[in-house]
Formats: C-alpha cells, sequence, structure tokens
C-alpha cells in the first residue's frame, strides 16, 4: 500500500492540511507517499486574486479550524489584490524539487506552500524556488535549472493528468492506493486520528 498526496500550492485548505499531512508521514514511515500538484488556477482561473473574493475569510476558517499561519509578508503580497496564483509554475516547481529529492516530497510540498502563505513569495520566482531548495539542503542550481527547463511544463501536466485519473476534483486529498484500489483517506480538513482509524480499516481483512 502507498499514500497519495494531491495539493496544490496555492491552496489555503492544502496549506491547513500540512500538519496533518506531517503526523501522517511520521506514524507511517513505512508507507511510501507520492506527492502530486493540482491545477486549481490554471487556465481561465489564473486570474487576479481580488476575483477570488472568499480568500481572505477562507484563510481566517482555515487558521481557526487547524491552525496553519498566514504571515504578514503574505498578507502584504495579496492586500492590493493584483498578484496571480499562476498553479501551473506552482507544479513545476515541486517536481524540479521532488526531482532533487524524490523521497522527501511530503515534506517539500509543504515547504513550497510556507514560502508563499507565511514568508509571501511567489512560487512563479525562481528566486523563490532557490530559497526553498537551499533551505531543504538541496543543489538550488539544479532545482532551478529544472524549474526552468525544457521538460518542467511537461511535469505539470503529468502531475494534473495523475490527480484526475485517480478520480481527484478538490484539494488536499489524501489517497490509500492498493494496486488498482484507491481509497479516500482525507478530503479538505481532517485529523492524523481520522485518517490512522480509515487506514486500521483497510488493513483489517
Amino acid at each position: 500500500m502507498k499514500l497519495v498526496y494531491a495539493f496544490d500550492a496555492y491552496c489555503g485548505w492544502s496549506h491547513g492540511f500540512s500538519a496533518t499531512l506531517g503526523e501522517v508521514v511520521s506514524r507511517h514511515p513505512e508507507l511510501p507517499v507520492e506527492v502530486v500538484s493540482g491545477g486549481l488556477f490554471t487556465g481561465a482561473r489564473r486570474v487576479p486574486i481580488r476575483a477570488f473574493g472568499y480568500v481572505q475569510g477562507a484563510n481566517a476558517e482555515i487558521a481557526r479550524l487547524t491552525g496553519a499561519e498566514f504571515g504578514e509578508p503574505y498578507e502584504r503580497l495579496i492586500a492590493d489584490g493584483t498578484f496571480v496564483m499562476d498553479s501551473e509554475a506552482a507544479a513545476r516547481a515541486l517536481a524540479a524539487l521532488r526531482r532533487a529529492a524524490p523521497d522527501r516530497a511530503a515534506e517539500l510540498a509543504p515547504a513550497l506552500q510556507r514560502a508563499f502563505y507565511v514568508d509571501g513569495l511567489s512560487l512563479s520566482d525562481a528566486a523563490t524556488l532557490r530559497k526553498v531548495a537551499e533551505d531543504a539542503g538541496l543543489d538550488a542550481d539544479a532545482v532551478v535549472a529544472s524549474f526552468e527547463g525544457p521538460g518542467a511544463q511537461a511535469w505539470a501536466r503529468a502531475d494534473f493528468d495523475r490527480a484526475a485519473s485517480l478520480g481527484v476534483t478538490g484539494f488536499p486529498t489524501l489517497l490509500a492506493l492498493r494496486g488498482d484500489h484507491v481509497t479516500a483517506l482525507a478530503h479538505g480538513h481532517s485529523t492524523a486520528d481520522e485518517i490512522d482509524r480509515r487506514l486500521a480499516s483497510l488493513r483489517t481483512p
């Protein structure tokens, strides 16, 4: 059995799920975790953040339910409403990090989200990715080269296709895969204890 975590780096609820993901991973080191990006803000949804009037209200609810931090630099970044969340760029960033450290994807995805939601850094900016890579002890030059390379868009699209093929319709979603059998463990807000109970039921003969 393995876990698949489908998230979007520009999804506040995914940011709120980071602590739960970390706890699940720490409790179940025997389970490999595949992390894939969703395409929440692509195409016609890649517009200035002011178009999504619910963002700040949703963030307050996410913070209340999960304890997730939304930093002052982030609040300043989005204050005038002109910032554009580009999920393809964020997916390219995750893919570049994942290529550098495949076994650390469940750690690197939340780190990418902290760069945006806490530090107020754009995930379209190679300098942001360089900082995340350096903080994680990775070869930042190689990570940035991957992010900017000719294959990056294809990696992003492959992630979007992978999430869709697993039936993911919203983020965050945590799945358990056993062969061709897919079981949803969490969709949106969930606790590690709730996920543990669902995992236990899967393991019961």
